[in-house]
């Protein structure tokens, strides 16, 4: 376990990809960390997932952003784990929690949502990032959309509302 991951049980957001977005909430709804990790290769990141798993902590849910045989990797890891799972697109969250004119595109949708994750970040008292990836800002909000999802947070906090 992570030295800044607590006991309670959180929800682990991951935007799919060879390189991934990772966010990790607590069941307070706030943002602990977040980060973007290059796996590199499909076999590294078989490898990489159940250690990425048992570093966040104890968990209680994995959301995934994304499918096919990457998704595939971390389901199997879940499931092996009786950790449930919400696979969700980025059209379905993104219509959650951005305007319609931020969707227009899939670049005007990254921009908005950096935006958004940094709003994220500050309500949540996480540290503040130098630069944010797009793959990072898309995991602090899909974690947003999960942790809404799974009743941890009744609306999106005002602080956090544009």
């Amino acid at each position: 376990m992570s030295p800044d991951a607590p006991s309670a049980p959180g929800l682990l957001a991951v935007d799919l990809g060879l390189r991934s977005g990772l966010a990790l909430y607590g069941q307070d709804g706030r943002l602990r960390w977040y980060r973007s990790q290059n796996f590199g290769s499909p076999s590294r990141l078989k490898r990489a997932v159940p250690a990425v798993l048992h570093s966040a902590g104890p968990l209680a849910w994995l959301v995934l952003e994304g499918g096919g045989p990457i998704a595939e990797v971390w389901e199997r890891e879940a499931l092996r784990r009786a950790l449930p799972v919400l696979r969700v697109s980025a059209q379905d969250w993104r219509a959650r929690l951005l305007y319609a004119r931020e969707q227009r595109s899939g670049g005007v949708a990254k921009d908005a949502a950096g935006v958004l994750a940094r709003r994220v970040i500050d309500w949540s008292d996480a540290p503040r990032p130098t630069s944010l990836r797009h793959d990072a800002a898309e995991a602090v909000l899909l974690g947003l959309w999960g942790a809404l999802e799974v009743g941890w947070l009744a609306q999106v906090p005002p602080e956090v509302r544009r």
